[in-house]
């Protein structure tokens, strides 16, 4: 019976949505949750979601930096995120105010346009309910562990750390209060055999009986790097569909070196950074060109990799243009309408004209016959 139980909590806990951690050793563990830039551990019990991540890779040649803000919900009283970096990192708190405006310098452009003929929406071709008929309705170091820093950053306990076994890491983080899945580990194994080394934040909510939620504090990591790289890696864990979007400032315009098991990344924007004022202002000092990227990731299995960047062969600037369209009018009445009317008014006035001369003519050209008087 016992057997039964823990096989059936088993099957519970994969379905989950996004859940990344497994059972180990017939004991529930909390799922771990994927997002863009690392992995989001939960404690034990707790859940833990990642509804939204925005992220900024600034490089300029020698050193990147990437600033990220996570969007959270659950249950979970603490969680800890865990983030591969190809050298050592800096961590600090970044500036919220830094993604309004980045939000703000990519935002589609709004443009009108105007149509001749009716389309789905204008009278006629309306449904009966007014809609139209083709409308639609992101502690002591184990062996093999070395503990490079260790700071506390508002709500984030963060902890930097090298690593050449990925068990050793597992046990690190395991005596301090960090939560590894087997299945984390072995997605940690390549940055280990590439000797990077790893960001661990335990994350905890402002008051101790509340749980995480809300979109945190964004921190931003700087380190050494001889071309810009965004991990993904750690994304192939997650059991949904993944979308990134991603900005980057560099000296050119920037794009992704392959599609890493992923639809074809688009660029929703690229263009110089034109505002004087704020954190985005000072980031683009020597990086002026903003570029926005967009990518979905169906199977997040098939990632096979992370994103490293290049630059683009142009600096060709793009945004994205949202066209309202509208029917054209004259004097509030359909165009349309009114060249039809007018046209058939046309049409007939010359059948009622060609009428009359026609008749006027057959009058004039009737022979008239005079009675011979006898």
């Amino acid at each position: 019976m016992g057997w039964f139980l823990r096989k059936c909590a088993r099957v519970r806990v994969l379905t989950v949505v996004g859940a990344l951690l497994a059972v180990q050793l017939g004991s529930l563990i909390a799922p771990a949750y994927a997002c863009g830039c690392g992995a989001m551990i939960p404690g034990a019990q707790q859940r833990v979601t990642v509804g939204r991540e925005e992220s900024m890779v600034r490089w300029d040649g020698r050193q990147e930096q990437i600033v990220m803000s996570l969007t959270v919900d659950g249950d979970a009283q603490k969680a800890a995120w865990i983030m591969p970096v190809p050298h050592r990192a800096t961590v600090k708190l970044g500036d919220p105010e830094l993604f309004t405006q980045l939000a703000a310098a990519t935002a589609p452009v709004h443009r009108d346009r105007y149509h001749f003929w009716p389309q789905d929406g204008d009278w006629p071709l309306v449904t009966g309910d007014g809609t139209s008929a083709g409308a639609p309705p992101p502690g002591a170091a184990a062996p093999g562990v070395g503990v490079v820093g260790r700071q506390q950053l508002g709500p984030f306990d963060v902890a930097r750390l090298t690593a050449t076994d990925p068990a050793a890491l597992n046990g690190w983080l395991d005596s301090n209060g960090f939560v590894m899945p087997p299945r984390l580990t072995d997605a940690l194994q390549p940055y280990v055999d590439r000797r990077w080394e790893y960001v661990a934040v335990r994350l905890t909510p402002a008051t101790a009986s509340t749980a995480l939620s809300g979109t945190l504090d964004p921190l931003h990591l700087t380190f050494a790097a001889g071309q810009p790289v965004y991990p993904m890696r750690l994304s192939r864990l997650a059991r949904t569909p993944q979308s990134l979007g991603l900005y980057v400032l560099a000296d050119h315009r920037m794009e992704t070196r392959t599609a890493i098991g992923g639809d074809r990344p688009r660029t929703t924007f690229a263009g110089r950074v034109t505002t004087t004022r704020g954190p985005l202002a000072g980031l683009a000092k020597g990086t002026p060109y903003l570029t926005a990227i967009g990518q979905e990731f169906p199977d997040p299995a098939s990632i096979s990799g992370d994103h490293v960047l290049r630059p683009a062969p142009e600096d060709t600037p793009f945004q994205q243009v949202i066209y309202e369209d509208h029917l054209r009018t004259v004097a509030g009445v359909p165009a349309w309408l009114l060249t039809v009317v007018g046209t058939l008014a046309l049409a007939v006035t010359a059948a009622t004209v060609f009428a009359v001369r026609r008749s006027r003519a057959r009058n004039q050209q009737t022979p008239t016959f005079v009675r011979p008087t006898s």
